[in-house]
């Protein structure tokens, strides 16, 4: 298949008319050239100049999504590239609010032209191994019509209705399932009451032999039972079905889909993990836990001083990636980069457009693209100057996107949040919460980020309609380069110059992922431990004299500096330093070195030695004499050495015997003969 090259060519057409377009504005907002042309029915009776564009060597961009099916296969029947396509006529064009359609249009083409960077992807096998688990002779009429393609067990939680089978082509157990683990392809299970069933029931199935943590694995699982789903996370958790028993449609729609679930599949990998930046913990203690706490799948745990994500049940929510405040967990379904160049594209070539006080309007793809849809079919439709960007997951945003938003020029942002994560939404709302405390503080319009969790059509238009504040006076250029934090203080730094009012310390709220930290220096005795558990390397030493440095940029107020101090001496203060000093590595507290008493080099602190000598001095057994309290104010080689001349050195032993040789023995018995008298030799 030949691969076009060179400039895109967009085809756009009006859809019959309905939209209201212009070429020349169209073509000048994106340069398309002289020879741009509209179309009005690309899909049907102009379908010749799409097959004649797929020929051209120019890349092809189709403005229309509805009909891609019919587009795609002419492509791969013609052996050509397959184009993109973009979706303007329910985003833009089929609107009743005044204004300028055609910066927007020509935006949302632009942005749609962004490189996309597939995510990785891991293989998930399933033999078919199926458990039906449900509720009488509906449990076994669907077990019967899954049996041809899959290996099906039923458990009955109960069998009233339940007709004997004449021929067991499946087999039937009782029980109550407890407890759940595990994802397509590896379920383990734990059922209470679990009984096979009697071979010789005749009127009603009857069980024996009952057990209760009986254990068994399976690849896929439908739940017909109508009560608590087995998982929390229902809904997206891979191989499991959660049917209600009262709609045979949609156990109909489920039995077809889950009969072709057998063979290697698939899934993406939403999140990449760093644990050598993971501030999760230090020694055992535990610092920041905020992907645990904030995965509504259970899919992350604590692995030690790091985590461990499960993959194959990771639903690609993001809010592990979210709120990490080193990036130790970073979203790439799409990565951060990519998501912000998409932003970028979208503002810049609204404004360059003419486009005025744009709003960015953030969707995910299938709640609330249909949303759009509704509105733009049977109401107004979105504002002219609502842009909207679809994602796979509005949850995944954290505080540095929404910051960039507003750095490109966007006067809101809005997040629309389905349905199905609202209750999944708390991370969200605290990156929301932050980042409008940064650009407030800044002196700017506030709350210029909010959330949109109305479900229904005509509220979602209306939240969508909402005036909203004034951009900043202009855009500002930021890097995209590095982690989250790297790209928070190049969007701060740049945002600060043009502030209303400029700040250098900006205070924020407990939680916070910036601050420093504040040492007790009086009680501090630079015992050094918080550097070994600091996981941002923001604590470090001085090999030359006793000093506690910090790095305010690199704190991530993880806690375990404070958790892991013995003298429980660190505060933490959530601030945002936009100083260049919080750069730098500046001393918290130092020490006036403590020389040995012997051989005069360095060893400690002064603090350190005298607290010490305060608490063993005269206290202890062993420091009573002046000889054994002058060892503490050695340095450990002079210590040994001065133990080893005192009379009670500890490690003083005997002197070794000589090894004795045949040379000794026959010397000891020729001395023994020559010392006898004649006495000694009468018998």
């Amino acid at each position: 298949m030949k691969e076009p090259s060179g400039k895109t060519r967009f085809l756009i057409c009006n859809c019959e008319n309905t939209m209201d377009l212009d070429a020349s504005k169209l073509s000048a907002a994106l340069d398309l050239g002289e020879d741009f042309r509209l179309f009005t029915n690309l899909c049907r009776t102009q379908i010749d100049d799409y097959q004649s564009a797929l020929h051209s060597e120019h890349e092809l961009c189709v403005g229309c999504t509805q009909e891609s099916p019919l587009f795609r296969e002419i492509a791969l029947d013609e052996e050509r590239a397959v184009p993109g396509f973009a979706n303007i006529r329910e985003r833009a064009g089929w609107t009743k609010q005044k204004g300028d359609i055609h910066p927007k249009i020509a935006a949302l083409l632009a942005a749609s032209q962004v490189p996309h960077h597939p995510t990785g992807l891991m293989d998930v096998h399933s033999e078919g191994v199926c458990l039906v688990y449900g509720r009488g002779q509906l449990a076994l009429d669907v077990a019967g019509e899954l049996a041809d393609r899959l290996s099906v067990s039923v458990i009955l939680t109960q069998a009233d209705d339940a007709i004997p089978p004449s021929s067991v082509d499946v087999p039937i157990y009782t029980g109550k399932i407890r407890a759940a683990s595990g994802s397509i392809g590896n379920f383990e299970i734990t059922v209470d009451g679990y009984a096979p069933m009697v071979p010789s029931s005749k009127e009603t199935i009857e069980f024996l032999m009952t057990q209760d943590g009986a254990k068994s694995s399976c690849d896929l699982i439908l739940d017909l039972t109508g009560e608590q789903p087995l998982f929390s996370d229902h809904k997206r958790r891979d191989g499991y079905f959660s049917i209600d028993p009262q709609q045979p449609l949609a156990i109909a729609r489920t039995v077809f889909e889950i009969s072709d679930i057998v063979g290697t599949f698939e899934k993406p990998i939403y999140v990449s993990y760093d644990p050598d930046i993971c501030a999760h913990g230090r020694s055992q203690i535990i610092g920041c836990s905020n992907c645990i706490d904030n995965c509504p799948v259970s899919a992350i745990q604590s692995d030690g001083d790091v985590v461990k994500i499960n993959r194959l049940i990771c639903g690609g929510c993001g809010n592990c990636s979210a709120s990490c405040p080193t990036g130790a967990v970073s979203y790439d379904y799409p990565g951060r980069q990519e998501l912000m160049l998409r932003i970028q594209t979208l503002l810049e070539t609204y404004r360059r457009a003419g486009g005025v006080n744009p709003v960015l309007l953030i969707h995910d793809e299938t709640e609330g693209s249909e949303l759009i849809a509704a509105v733009s079919r049977f109401g107004s439709g979105l504002p002219v100057n609502v842009l909207p960007l679809s994602v796979y997951s509005p949850t995944q945003l954290g505080h540095e996107v929404l910051l960039a938003a507003f750095a490109s020029g966007a006067a809101s942002v809005r997040i629309q949040v389905p349905r199905s994560r609202i209750q999944e939404a708390d991370a969200l709302r605290s990156q929301v919460a932050l980042a409008n405390q940064l650009t407030e503080s800044l002196g700017f319009e506030a709350d210029f980020c909010s959330l949109i969790e109305e479900q229904e059509p005509d509220q979602f238009e209306e939240a969508v309609a909402r005036p909203c504040g004034s951009p900043v006076r202009e855009t500002v250029a930021y890097s995209t380069v590095g982690g989250k934090r790297e790209i928070v203080r190049s969007i701060l730094i740049a945002l600060d110059k043009i502030a209303p009012a400029p700040q250098t310390i900006i205070p924020l709220d407990s939680g916070a992922p910036y601050g420093q930290i504040v040492i007790d220096t009086e009680n501090c005795t630079l015992c050094l431990a918080c550097i070994g558990a600091c996981p941002a390397n923001a604590l470090s030493d001085n090999p030359e004299n006793p000093q506690l440095r910090f790095t305010e940029q690199a704190c991530v107020q993880c806690g375990l500096c404070r958790s892991t101090c013995p003298e429980n001496v660190i505060r933490l203060q959530p601030r945002y330093n936009l100083q260049p000093s919080a750069m730098d590595s500046v001393v918290l507290n130092e020490e006036e070195p403590f020389h040995c008493t012997r051989c005069g080099k360095a060893f400690g602190t002064k603090a350190t030695v005298e607290h010490i000598l305060s608490v063993l001095e005269k206290k202890h057994s062993m420091f009573q004499s002046e000889e054994q309290i002058s060892v503490i104010k050695m340095c450990d080689d002079c210590r040994v050495v001065t133990l080893a001349e005192s009379s009670d050195d500890p490690f003083k032993q005997g002197e070794r015997p000589r090894i004795r040789t045949t040379d000794d023995y026959i010397e000891e018995e020729r001395k023994s003969k020559t010392n006898k008298t004649p006495d000694d030799f009468i018998c």
